[in-house]
């Protein structure tokens, strides 16, 4: 897999004449840049917005002994509790707290992640801001009159900004090969995890609930043997429905770590990193194209052919990962245990017809309609206005079969109709062209 780094400390960086054919490891784009002013534009993320009705005395936060203020900031920030993954590798800020017996706890929406560890003096949060992108917090488990959020951006960016990121703030999932401690293997290297990864490199480090048949994967495992890591223990880890004997579980909101809510935020995790690099590159162009435009007196609307291209080629590998094109396929039926699949389904808009792009398949794929729910996101509305207008002009030309090309051959005529009909009945700022085809469809 094209993902996999032989350091788990490397990352891959490129340069500025990338030509965005594949933006994994995308060279760094300034945080100062004018266009983005990321540490100094005020945010208006989620949890900045929870930070400031607190402040306000609009929300209380509740305080209890055992989570501290965990279960009162997910009911005030939206995130289900069904959505608990837990990861016992040392693979964050706070990797000395971290084993399999203490697995870090993560919970998620379609905006905020937020971090658990026991024992813990705070809580993390990942917080997508529609200009900034994510923008990262810590909370204190001390029991105070009103609570405060702290933007932690100097720390939190020296993992959180990088090649693996696509050179913006963004997020990430690993997987790795840990020894009992929960230490990664490093000469084993690491897989960098999204939807199109191959499940059998998915989850190391990870506790993994719930079945999947004969496929395999690197969950709920320890290397014993550092000179052959890949011998993990093999099928004792496989379509885990238990973990009571792995660790304490009722120290956690619930004690799973499900499957579909995993797949579902590597999912989620490059579909954000690509909306804000999208974002990012195409206000920088404009910026550069309106100054190229002034410096030498041509039309304020001018724009070059590299202008275009540097859009449209970052717009066209967001399209692609949007629409799924090289996610990987499963073998076997997937079926998780929290009651993540429900609370995910319910929470999307429907059409007409009674279907969402958050109904899931878990058959063959994640999705029974390929295209990123993602389409909904506070932070896929809040990109440059040109870079939202060719993504839609893109999108209406592979699914109304305009275009036809090899690139998006496995998306059936079934689906693009499918998908289609949905966005025209849920998605309200479609172009005024999508809405003249309702006809033909209909």
């Amino acid at each position: 897999m094209q993902n996999r780094s032989k350091c788990y400390l490397a990352l891959s960086f490129g340069v500025a004449a990338v030509a965005f054919a594949d933006l994994s490891g995308s060279y760094i784009l300034p945080l100062d840049d004018e266009t983005v002013r990321y540490s100094k534009r005020p945010a208006t993320d989620p949890v900045e917005l929870l930070n400031r009705k607190i402040a306000r005395g609009e929300v209380t936060l509740e305080f209890d002994d055992k989570q501290g203020y965990l279960r009162s900031v997910l009911q005030a920030l939206n995130v289900p509790v069904q959505s608990q993954v837990l990861v016992f590798s040392k693979t964050s800020f706070q990797a000395t707290r971290i084993s399999p017996k203490m697995p870090r706890a993560l919970y998620f929406n379609d905006s905020t992640a937020v971090g658990f560890v026991r024992e813990s003096e705070v809580l993390e949060f990942a917080s997508v801001d529609p200009k900034l992108g994510p923008v990262f917090y810590t909370l204190d488990q001390e029991k105070v009159a009103k609570p405060r959020f702290e933007r932690r951006d100097t720390s939190c960016l020296q993992c959180h900004d990088a090649g693996a990121t696509l050179g913006v703030p963004g997020l990430l999932i690993r997987s790795v090969f840990p020894d009992p401690s929960g230490m990664p293997v490093f000469q084993a290297g690491d897989y960098f995890t999204d939807h199109r990864s191959p499940i059998q490199e998915r989850w190391g480090g990870w506790y993994v609930t719930g079945t999947h048949g004969a496929m395999t994967h690197l969950g709920n495992a320890v290397v014993r043997d550092r000179d052959h890591p890949e011998k993990m223990e093999g099928a004792a880890g496989l379509n885990v429905t238990d973990l009571s004997s792995k660790f304490d579980t009722a120290a956690y909101l619930t004690p799973h770590s499900d499957i579909v809510a995993l797949m579902t935020l590597e999912h989620q995790t490059r579909m954000t990193n690509l909306i804000t690099r999208v974002g990012y590159e195409t206000a920088m162009a404009l910026r550069d194209q309106a100054n190229f435009n002034q410096a030498y007196r041509q039309r304020a609307d001018e724009m070059s052919e590299s202008t275009r291209h540097r859009i449209d080629s970052a717009v066209e590998e967001m399209l692609q990962y949007m629409l799924f094109v090289d996610e990987a396929k499963l073998e076997a039926p997937i079926k998780g245990t929290s009651g993540f699949a429900e609370s995910f389904r319910s929470a999307g808009p429907r059409d007409r017809k009674g279907r969402s792009l958050r109904d899931l398949d878990l058959q063959t794929r994640l999705l029974r309609y390929p295209l990123s729910y993602m389409i909904y996101s506070e932070a896929f509305d809040g990109m440059p206005e040109g870079a939202r207008q060719r993504i839609y002009r893109r999108l209406f030309d592979v699914l109304s079969e305009k275009d036809k090309s090899k690139r998006y051959q496995g998306l059936s005529a079934v689906d693009r109709r499918a998908i289609l009909e949905i966005l025209l009945d849920t998605k309200k700022d479609l172009p005024a062209y999508w809405k003249s085809a309702a006809l033909a469809v209909r």
